[in-house]
């Protein structure tokens, strides 16, 4: 069976084959003859990140994992400045980290396509908000393309370079989760010949300090250029090739749907079993192209609009209406929410109440049937793998610092540590927040320096980041700490990989799509910044991270202790492949004397009570073998059983 990252640069224009959304636009990229590619990972956004970085050195596009967002935006937007056709991707969030020079550079241009795909979460499956990047193309005055199938976001890949290097003006792909993590029929186009013969492409910087040196003199002629763009491409995209009416021409009643939620109205109306209306299927909710409305709204007696999240489109669609003095009723988020994705649900619960039909079931009676299974069904939560370093870290920490202490945190899948047992996460709010917040709590708890001197009982501060968060943006807010006397333990818990996204490598591994590069080490990092102390531990050795973290939280000032392990995950998945195996661990009933210490405290998932025996017992299928089980038992219960297959 074929790899993605084969198919993906398979030279068979017409072949359809089976593509995950994200691989869907990596191919479209690559059709788009796509010179450089820059990102940080981010989910949804993740595998068209890494199927980039798998096929880069065979099309001959430069690709790289970048520190950060705004990182990844810069280097992609500097290759388009240089006439080459360049891309950045992230999820939702991670254009908030970009924004500083998105916002300032949208009125600068470019001169080779520049598409900025954005992977947005609906329901927030894997992220701590659900904005909308429509809002922020609004705001910015930049165009968004929207799909509604892989097919379609492979396809909208090369009309958004196309697009853009018309205009001269960056352009947007957003995708939501469902997109990006859909499998769908995709018809492979042609691929350029730069790209099958693995051609690296140059670009050409040309100086033009009116055009690229943002200062207020030129910002001022930005705006107004800007404003008169956009209102061109609002013209353009009435020709926009994913943009169509269909249904009845004589109909009374108008759907507008853009994106995905095109997929769900079609979905809707054949299970309600109407075809009695009219559809506005658009690919660019933003901006809405006027003329396609005026054709639209044409013998029409109310319209319904039927989008995720914020009302962009019903927006511009009623300041449209208005101002061309249609008065017919114009109808969105008053039928479909305002949070959450949108669902087949949603849209025919939406188009029934609008059209005044009953759904085709009752759905609050099914609502109370899986209300009654999920209440037989035990929950599972969420939870650190087995062998997971982070685990040995919080449990090191928790019992250095005390249940007292507080605990920051970061992005990242250490923020598991929120869950019993371990209970080490109090905070989280983005990407490098951790030791920012770290370092405001120590103020407004302990005092600046010299009214903590003062103060009887200071307050242990604790903060988690992760290494990739660290080197994204953990390092500012590190300095920060450092320059005004903080006093926190901030604990990087390094598993040697970006883990949460998918393993990708970031500056402490010294990884790169392109070879080696150069290994940056987070313990010299904080040394060159003057981190009053700073060690490295081996979690898996539970006793001497215990002694470094009371170390550590003893010394006045700001101390960093980097916790250094592979992820658990990663290390089984080389082992696996290598047919190699490892140890497992085994519970000596004889020395058990059912304390729990191992399952209260501790909480690795292989480890389960057995009512019965009233014993602590180890599941074998889940065991890989790091030995914390063996370290925190105060009876010695647990031994070596075997090794792993």
């Amino acid at each position: 069976m074929a790899k993605v990252t084969d198919i993906v640069l398979w030279d068979k224009p017409g072949e359809k084959v089976l593509l995950l959304g994200n691989h869907a636009i990596a191919r479209g990229a690559l059709e788009a003859n796509i010179a450089v590619f820059a990102a940080y990972p981010g989910t949804p956004s993740s595998e068209l990140t890494d199927t980039m970085a798998a096929v880069a050195e065979k099309a001959g596009v430069y690709m790289e994992y970048s520190t950060n967002e705004k990182v990844a935006f810069e280097t992609a937007l500097s290759a388009a400045w240089s006439g080459l056709r360049a891309m950045t991707a992230m999820k939702h969030v991670g254009l908030n980290v970009a924004a500083d020079t998105f916002l300032s550079a949208v009125g600068m241009g470019v001169e080779g396509g520049f598409v900025i795909m954005v992977a947005d979460d609906p329901s927030m499956w894997s992220s701590q908000n659900e904005q909308d990047t429509r809002v922020y193309a609004k705001f910015a005055n930049v165009p968004v393309l929207e799909p509604s199938s892989p097919h379609e976001a492979k396809e909208m890949t090369k009309y958004a370079f196309e697009l853009s290097e018309k205009f001269k003006h960056m352009v947007i792909l957003r995708t939501t989760t469902r997109i990006s993590h859909a499998r769908g029929d995709v018809i492979l186009g042609e691929l350029p010949e730069e790209i099958k013969q693995a051609k690296r492409k140059f670009g050409d910087f040309k100086k033009d300090p009116s055009r690229f040196v943002d200062v207020p003199s030129n910002a001022r002629k930005f705006h107004p250029q800007i404003l008169e763009k956009i209102e061109k491409i609002r013209e353009e995209l009435a020709k926009c090739p994913f943009n169509w009416i269909e249904g009845k021409e004589d109909a009374k009643v108008g759907i507008i749907a853009p994106g995905l939620a095109y997929s769900y109205v079609k979905e809707a109306l054949a299970w309600l079993g109407v075809d009695e209306v009219k559809i506005l299927k658009l690919g660019t909710p933003f901006p809405v192209p006027y003329k396609l409305l005026e054709k639209f709204f044409n013998g029409l007696e109310r319209v319904l609009i039927v989008e995720e999240l914020e009302p962009v489109v019903e927006e511009q669609v009623k300041v449209w209406a208005f101002d061309n003095g249609i008065r017919i009723p114009i109808h969105g988020k008053d039928y479909v929410p305002r949070v959450y994705e949108m669902t087949t649900r949603r849209a025919v619960t939406a188009i029934a109440k609008f059209l005044g039909l009953e759904t085709p079931i009752d759905f609050e009676s099914v609502d109370g049937k899986y209300k009654k299974v999920s209440a037989i069904v035990p929950p599972r939560p969420p939870s650190l793998c087995p062998a997971c370093p982070h685990r040995n870290t919080f449990y090191a920490i928790r019992k250095a610092a005390g249940s007292k202490a507080i605990f920051p945190s970061d992005i990242g899948c250490y923020t598991l540590g929120v869950l019993p047992p371990l209970k080490t996460v109090d905070t989280t709010v983005a990407m490098g927040a951790s030791i920012g917040v770290a370092h405001g709590l120590d103020v407004a708890l302990n005092g600046v320096p010299g009214e903590k001197d003062t103060k009887e009982k200071k307050k242990v501060i604790v903060a988690t980041i992760g290494d990739s968060t660290f080197f994204h943006t953990g390092l500012p807010a590190l300095a920060n700490a450092i320059y005004n006397r903080s006093n926190v333990v901030i604990v990087v818990v390094d598993n040697l990989v970006t883990a949460m996204t998918g393993d990708q490598p970031n500056p402490g591994t010294g990884d790169t799509p392109h070879g080696p590069g150069k290994r940056i080490l987070i313990e010299e990092v904080a040394r060159a910044m003057g981190a009053d102390f700073v060690e490295v531990v081996d979690p898996y050795d539970i006793k001497a991270t215990y002694e470094v973290m009371k170390k550590a939280i003893e010394t006045e000032g700001v101390s960093v202790v980097v916790a250094r392990r592979v992820c658990a995950l990663h290390h089984i998945g080389q082992l696996r492949r290598r047919g190699e195996k490892w140890l497992i661990y085994t519970v000596n009933e004889d020395k058990c004397t059912g304390c729990k210490i191992c399952i209260n405290a501790y909480g690795c998932p292989a480890i389960y009570w057995d009512a019965e025996k009233k014993k602590a017992q180890v599941n074998p299928l889940m065991c890989w073998g790091c030995g914390g089980c063996a370290q925190v038992c105060p009876f010695g219960a647990f031994e070596v059983m075997k090794e792993g297959e």
